[in-house]
């Protein structure tokens, strides 16, 4: 079957219990690390993030009407640096975004889109348990995001045995005038490329397993304020 794409919300919420993470897995949930660089006094998450699923990169607004603010910044900073190790021990864990909504207007500023196999809460979860999800600033915009090697396709959050060949990795972005879109590996930032005013556009880049563990893209504005971020697409 193939996988249906569903915009969401995500779970929000706090707190190191072992116990919750527990029952929350038990009744098939899934448990976040949320803002965990919150604008405010005592905002930092001081924990491990081990035991949790999922990292939340993205949050939304607090207090203006900028959707990308510096804990956003440096919450995607601290998980594009823990990719290369988690994806080489197999306990890598996917971003997603959450409005957690605070003032009128916000539902879904920003917002996790998932690949389901199926519109139900068991299937969103699932998708967004594999990283099979990527985060939206609105529904203004899309990304498409595909890694191809000897002619298989594979999609955000899955694997492309590449048999040592040359992968092309393409980003087809709507929705962002004048923006540029950024590809990232286990290297750092490899490419940029910029989106024309119309802000519809398709940027490619080529790289082989050997140089690069995992792919990854965000798409910014020209102000530098993110419009889209993907999870990886890791290469074998």
């Amino acid at each position: 079957m193939d996988p249906v794409q569903t915009r969401a919300e995500g779970p929000a919420g706090r707190g190191p219990d072992r116990r919750r993470r527990v029952h929350v897995r038990a009744i098939g949930g899934l448990c976040v690390v949320a803002h965990p660089h919150a604008p405010y006094p005592s905002g930092d998450f001081k924990f491990r993030f081990r035991g949790f699923d999922v990292v939340e990169v993205w949050n939304g607004l607090w207090t203006s009407d900028q959707p990308w603010k510096a804990d956003n910044e440096a919450a995607l900073a601290g998980w594009g640096r823990s990719l290369a190790a988690s994806i080489r021990t197999g306990s890598w864990r996917p971003e997603m975004g959450n409005s957690d909504t605070h003032l009128e207007g916000q539902i879904c500023i920003p917002h996790t889109v998932v690949f389901a196999e199926e519109l139900s809460t068991e299937a969103v979860l699932a998708g967004i348990r594999a990283g099979r999800s990527w985060i939206a600033e609105s529904a203004d915009v899309d990304v498409s995001f595909t890694a191809h090697a000897d002619g298989r396709v594979v999609g955000v959050g899955e694997r492309l045995a590449t048999h040592g060949g040359q992968v092309e990795v393409q980003a087809a972005v709507r929705g962002v005038p004048v923006g540029a879109v950024s590809f990232h590996t286990d290297r750092g930032k490899v490419h940029r490329a910029l989106l024309p005013a119309g802000g519809a556009g398709v940027v490619q880049w080529d790289t082989t397993a050997e140089h690069s563990a995992f792919v990854r893209i965000e798409v910014r504005h020209s102000n530098g304020h993110a419009a889209a971020l993907t999870n990886p697409i890791i290469l074998n």
